[in-house]
């Protein structure tokens, strides 16, 4: 989820431990408890700081250790040592059990979207992405809104929180039951589809669609149960040529295969260069497909430039294709 879906979930949080006796009954532990849940809830994006360096170690590490199986255990002690210090008078255990609440549903909360997590490592590197929220859904925002309005303006914030999330695990299921109804409709479409992804928008109703069958990629589109294919492109295979196998070998594409489950490629050959170009089909946006991986490379196979990541025209490409140094 964005930052500030995550920063009310902490508030949330902290409202809804006071239906714990122990943190109740002390304005201390209370007071730490709140601060905890806030901070763990935003603490596991703190790999967010690698997009500073460059957009390929951003997109192979955003959401991968820092979201694990250890972190979710390890952040919460970290948490802790700083915590604690300034409130020795807080129930530590019962301090720690809700800070690793806060740091376990910021982890879980971000397998439903499309971009997923790797909360399963050490045991598989693979991407969980369940694909039935955006990274950033009004609704859910929205709800968490009301319910904090709802407790400034006196409300218990036990109860209020609880039965928010009560709504919020209903809202959870409903957006499972509409995906599929929408993968429903796109396999008589395709019924011979081997992968369907199916990915959320801001918009309730809307869907992106990539799929693909033996021979060929489709992306679509769907309103409601109203599926629409608005491009197709053959699957072809990448070849193992020599200009092919250089490009893999640069940190900008080799980011983008580590994250792009389905895609397809170009290689245009100029008089002083190659240019291989990787294609996410996941996000089709006016026509246009941003998420992209371009390599230059000259005749003698050495990377000149090189890029990954979201671009919105051609120009804007090209411009930073030509400030990138060389790898």
């Amino acid at each position: 989820m964005d930052t500030g879906t995550h920063v009310v979930m902490g508030i949330a949080l902290g409202g809804l431990a006071t239906l714990d006796p122990v943190v109740a009954g002390s304005s201390v532990t209370a007071t730490s408890v709140l601060i905890a849940t806030i901070i763990g809830s935003q603490i596991p994006d703190i790999d967010t700081v690698l997009k500073l360096r460059n957009n390929a170690i951003y997109i192979r590490n955003h959401r991968g250790v820092t979201h694990s199986i250890p972190a979710i255990f390890l952040w919460p002690l970290i948490l802790l040592a700083v915590i604690y210090p300034f409130f020795p008078e807080a129930n530590l255990l019962h301090l720690w059990g809700w800070t690793f609440a806060a740091v376990f549903i910021h982890v879980f909360v971000d397998i439903f979207n499309a971009y997923g997590t790797q909360a399963l490592r050490p045991f598989t590197s693979k991407w969980v992405a369940l694909g039935v929220i955006n990274t950033f859904d009004p609704i859910i925002f929205g709800i968490h809104i009301v319910a904090i309005l709802i407790w400034v303006f006196g409300a218990d914030p036990g109860y209020t929180f609880l039965t928010m999330f009560v709504v919020l695990i209903g809202y959870y299921l409903l957006r499972f039951h509409v995906q599929g109804k929408v993968r429903a409709e796109v396999l008589k479409i395709i019924p011979d589809a081997t992968d369907i992804i199916i990915a959320p928008t801001m918009k309730f109703h809307q869907w992106r669609i990539a799929a693909m069958n033996e021979d060929e990629f489709f992306v679509g589109k769907a309103l409601g149960n109203d599926v629409e294919i608005l491009d197709c492109f053959k699957r072809i295979p990448v070849p193992k040529t020599p200009v092919l196998e250089a490009a893999k070998k640069d940190k900008n594409l080799a980011a983008f295969l580590s994250f792009s489950p389905v895609y397809r490629w170009e290689l245009d050959e100029y008089d002083e260069y190659y240019e291989v170009r990787f294609i996410d089909l996941r996000y089709r946006s006016n026509g246009h497909y941003p998420f992209v991986a371009v390599v230059q490379l000259d005749l003698e196979l050495n990377p000149v430039s090189s890029y990954t990541g979201w671009v919105f025209s051609e120009k804007k490409l090209r411009k930073k294709l030509s400030i990138l140094p060389a790898d």
